[in-house]
């Protein structure tokens, strides 16, 4: 097991009506700042529940933080927190309107070119962030429990990440309630984006670190068990508050200690994002069979395992249970109705390789992977694979 620290000072509070509580987590004397996405939390009913729980608060609004946060409008909610001299922010929604808070907390008190908090990137420390809480109402991407932010910017269409351990929320109230309002196919997006979490921690070679190993096998388990429940039409709370909590343990740090990560997949599937819209999780969807497939040699081992210990797979050597593993990881992703070849999602997708090999290379990623040796062209590789 590898050297780590570990420190997560998140407060959770899990499960209906626990949104009444955030009365009491807000400081009375806050500026609060209510940030949220298009607008669906005035349908589902969380909208009146934030605004009764804090009704003796100095509450204010802002609205229409898109998913994958857009630098452009959050710089509109950097002036609006600045000229109300806002002191708390409170997200309510998905990740993207959570990612979308942390860059706000970073910029709050930055005094330069709020951008160079993603180029550089520029570290956010305990004491340095805005404080800030947050209410989850679609479980993905574990935003809810960590410290870390992705922002998109259209003008440039890039999509960069940032963080640091100031940008852990003080407190995040999960409620499995509002799962029941969620449309399938971000229900689905957030299985399939939860899932690939774990692998990019797991899918690296066979670990000494057993508790995480062991760790991330059932969460794998628990979201394949959770999914046809949580897609059905019939509402299932323990599915529901099983599917969430896996999103938040998927990515609340836990799982990564002791152990060398990969992440190279969500390098990649953010390029797809910026370039065509495609949703995240499906990006994911999109790079990961591929990415295993360029990399067999040296992840064959672990992918057996996951074949054997995920999904039953006895029969067969070492190879034949890592190709059965990347199949059965295909099967699944299709079983959400998520298309796993970038030729689903679009016809322009020639050149989309050498697009990718070029911009990773003006940014000097030449050390991608658990082993840090993939260059900008094994990427285009592995994207051309996808196609």
């Amino acid at each position: 097991m590898l050297n780590f620290e570990f420190k997560n000072p998140t407060k959770i509070l899990f499960g209906k009506g626990e949104i009444a509580k955030i009365s009491t987590e807000v400081p009375k004397d806050a500026k609060v700042l209510m940030i949220y996405g298009g607008g669906s939390i005035k349908k589902n009913g969380v909208y009146n529940q934030v605004k009764e729980a804090l009704k003796d608060h100095d509450l204010h609004e802002f609205g229409g933080i898109p998913a994958n946060p857009e630098y452009e409008v959050l710089i509109d909610a950097l002036k609006f927190i600045k000229e109300n001299n806002i002191t708390y922010l409170l997200a309510v929604g998905g990740g993207s309107v959570i990612d979308g808070v942390k860059f706000l907390s970073a910029a709050a008190n930055y005094e330069g070119e709020p951008w160079e908090i993603l180029t550089k990137p520029v570290r956010t420390f305990e004491g340095e962030g805005m404080p800030f809480g947050t209410i989850l109402t679609l479980p993905a991407t574990g935003s809810e429990m960590n410290s870390g932010y992705v922002i998109s910017r259209r003008k440039t269409n890039e999509k960069l990440s940032s963080g640091g351990p100031g940008l852990f929320p003080q407190f995040s109230v999960l409620d499995p309630e509002v799962i029941r309002s969620i449309p399938k196919n971000q229900i689905a997006n957030g299985i399939a984006d939860a899932y690939t979490h774990v692998l990019e921690q797991y899918m690296t070679a066979p670990s000494s670190a057993d508790l995480q190993e062991r760790i991330a096998e059932s969460i794998l388990i628990s979201l394949q068990n959770a999914a046809p429940k949580v897609m059905s039409e019939e509402f299932d709370y323990d599915a529901a508050g099983n599917f969430m909590w896996c999103c938040t343990m998927a990515l609340n740090g836990l799982i990564q200690k002791g152990v060398i990560t990969d992440w190279a997949v969500h390098a990649m599937g953010h390029e797809l994002t910026a370039y065509y819209g495609i949703d995240h999780a499906r990006t994911l969807a999109v790079i990961t069979p591929s990415h295993y497939r360029y990399n067999f040699e040296t992840k064959k081992g672990k992918l057996a395992q996951y074949a054997e210990r995920v999904w039953g797979i006895t029969e067969g050597n070492v190879e034949e249970k890592a190709e059965k593993a990347i199949l059965k990881m295909e099967e699944f992703f299709q079983s959400l109705n998520i298309k796993t070849k970038l030729s689903d999602y679009t016809q322009n997708f020639n050149g989309t390789a050498e697009r990718i090999e070029k911009a990773f290379t003006e940014r000097n990623w030449s050390g991608l992977g658990e082993n840090k040796n993939l260059s900008p062209k094994d990427a285009f590789k592995i994207v051309e694979m996808s196609y």
